[in-house]
């Protein structure tokens, strides 16, 4: 792009998006006074008052300011429905508009990494990362630190209905526990958050911001990556439109994609590294033939139970009564507590769908309150909503590009309930849920299967996957379309040093290298990649080790 405007000089790293990853990753590169650290963000600044009150989600997300409202492809298995598709479009990424929700998952999901060769990666090697930027108000010990720039809180408002769904998970047999994150999460408890003094406190509010005013640091935004500069199959620089203008920039050092599972993989794609005969067909010239880009896309399906109760207080009426949400406003700006500090779950839950699993593979995220869908209004009757997802699906999806166009959403197929295996599970996640609201501790206030409705039995398995195909919708943890791996693996995309196979000095450092999904929300992890990618970075510039690394794993 010869008319492109150069941004002066060269720099160590150049890295594509202010994210849950991006963020820290600057923190941390741009700690060496000596490196030259550029950040690339598409979004814009976190300048809006709900990207910092809790439950601003509800206005972030499916907001075209906050959000860049991708849509999934009809889904076969959730009966050609689209499902909106929410990713981070700001300053802080997904972790502005996102659920708070601190949860690491279990030491079994590592453990199965480092089994599938990728060294340096099972529970015991990933812990100290963990821990390296954590703030967490349960105090030092082994499983957690203090002093970090990650807050870890306890919620700040408490609900009769969530205690009485604790109470009766505890009847159908599944325990109170304290800490989801010592890495066993089988059990029930409320979710810790992040958030300080009831505020949200995003990766950008952590990590980028109180560094911004270093001399070696730069971050611009609104910009819109069209691809990656290179000279044969080294990473050279970057390309972007910005403010209508297009502007380059050279790296000396590493160019790091920490856009996510949506964006990096976009940014692959339009780069000519991926499936050559998908890039020939958008008329991009091949770099790299690596058909794992795009590919092994793994997410959560939730599956919303909801329903409708009587003789005990939920949001719904209580924010719609007169001045209902006019009262919540003035408790959250007098104490910085009540509804408002509220993530979109406040009780977590992690069980076993049967008795073959060896262990927890739902997590149930409940919620005193009840909509058709998030952007949507509270009902206005009185509910609350039991969403169970299936941990470890075996469904595989796709991102792919719909054109050469940058601005053009990629085209993304999550292949929802493509299995048996995820299909028998869903079956039986709906007949626990509701075993669970039948417990005498719910009882008492006669619970009313709204959705998916008693009229689907217990005992028609056709039935209940199809209900589940209604009433399932994605909670927003998209994995795994750069996924780490070994040479030997056809499908691999980058190695377990996070170098991309076959390609010098360009990293992918986000949740997209996840080999298999975490069980269990993933920021936490997303941001222990990254704090991982970032000692990896700097231990290979000490060691010259940035592309001689990925040449081995090109064969």
């Amino acid at each position: 792009m010869p008319d492109a405007t150069v941004i002066s000089g060269d720099y160590d790293y150049i890295i594509v998006g202010a994210g849950s990853a991006g963020c820290l990753l600057a923190n941390r590169l741009s700690a060496e006074p000596d490196k030259r650290v550029l950040v690339l963000e598409a979004g814009g600044r976190d300048n809006w008052i709900w990207f910092h009150i809790p439950v601003g989600y509800l206005f972030a997300i499916d907001n075209p300011r906050s959000d860049w409202c991708f849509k999934t492809e009809p889904e076969p298995g959730l009966h050609g429905r689209s499902l909106n598709y929410p990713r981070g479009k700001v300053n802080g990424g997904s972790s502005a508009i996102n659920a708070m929700i601190y949860m690491r998952g279990q030491s079994a999901d590592y453990d199965h990494w480092r089994q599938l060769g990728l060294s340096g990666w099972g529970w015991s090697d990933v812990l100290p990362f963990f821990k390296k930027h954590e703030n967490h108000f349960l105090g030092a010990s082994d499983a957690h630190a203090t002093g970090g720039e990650w807050p870890i809180a306890a919620p700040r408002v408490r609900w009769d209905l969530l205690d009485a769904f604790r109470a009766a998970a505890e009847q159908a047999g599944i325990k109170s526990i304290a800490d989801f994150n010592c890495g066993d999460n089988e059990g029930c408890c409320a979710f810790h958050v992040n958030q300080k003094n009831g505020r949200r406190v995003s990766a950008a509010r952590a990590f980028l911001k109180p560094v911004l005013h270093r001399a070696n640091l730069r971050l611009e935004i609104g910009c819109l990556v069209e691809s990656i500069a290179f000279e044969g199959k080294r990473a050279v620089g970057v390309h972007w439109k910005q403010n209508g203008e297009s502007r380059k920039a050279r790296c000396r050092g590493e160019v790091i994609l920490a856009a996510g599972s949506i964006g990096s993989t976009q940014i692959l794609l339009l780069s000519g590294v991926g499936p050559g005969a998908h890039l020939q067909e958008h008329g991009i010239h091949v770099v790299l033939d690596r058909p794992g880009v795009g590919a092994n896309l793994q997410d959560h399906l939730q599956l919303r139970l909801i329903y409708k109760v009587q003789g005990i207080t939920t949001l719904n009426e209580r924010y719609h009564a007169p001045l209902g949400f006019a009262r919540m406003l003035g408790e959250y700006a007098l104490f910085r507590r009540g509804p408002l500090t509220m993530a979109p779950s406040q009780l977590g839950l992690f069980t076993r769908s049967d008795q073959d699993q060896d262990r927890a593979n739902l997590q149930y995220h409940v919620q005193p309150l009840s909509l058709d869908k998030f952007g949507d209004p509270l009902h206005k009757f009185p509910a609350f909503t039991a969403s169970v997802c299936n941990l470890r699906p075996t469904s595989r999806g796709t991102v792919r590009l719909r054109s050469r166009d940058p601005a053009d959403a990629p085209a993304i197929r999550p292949n929802y309930l493509s299995t048996d295996e995820d299909r028998r599970i869903a079956a039986q996640s709906i007949r626990l849920t509701r075993r669970i609201a039948a417990q005498p501790a719910l009882a008492r206030y006669h619970p009313d299967e709204y959705l998916p409705g008693r009229s689907v039995r217990d005992d028609d398995e056709t039935a209940l996957v199809k209900a589940a195909g209604d009433i399932g919708t994605t909670i927003f943890h998209p994995v795994g379309t750069a996924k780490m791996g070994l040479a030997s693996d056809p499908m691999t995309v980058v190695d377990e040093r996070l170098r991309v196979a076959g390609i010098e000095r360009l990293r992918v450092i986000d949740a997209s290298v996840m080999p298999t999904i975490t069980s269990g929300n993933t920021n936490a992890p997303t941001m222990m990649i990254a704090e991982k990618g970032a000692a990896m970075l700097r231990e290979d510039a000490k060691s010259g080790a940035a592309s001689a690394g990925s040449k081995s794993v090109a064969a």
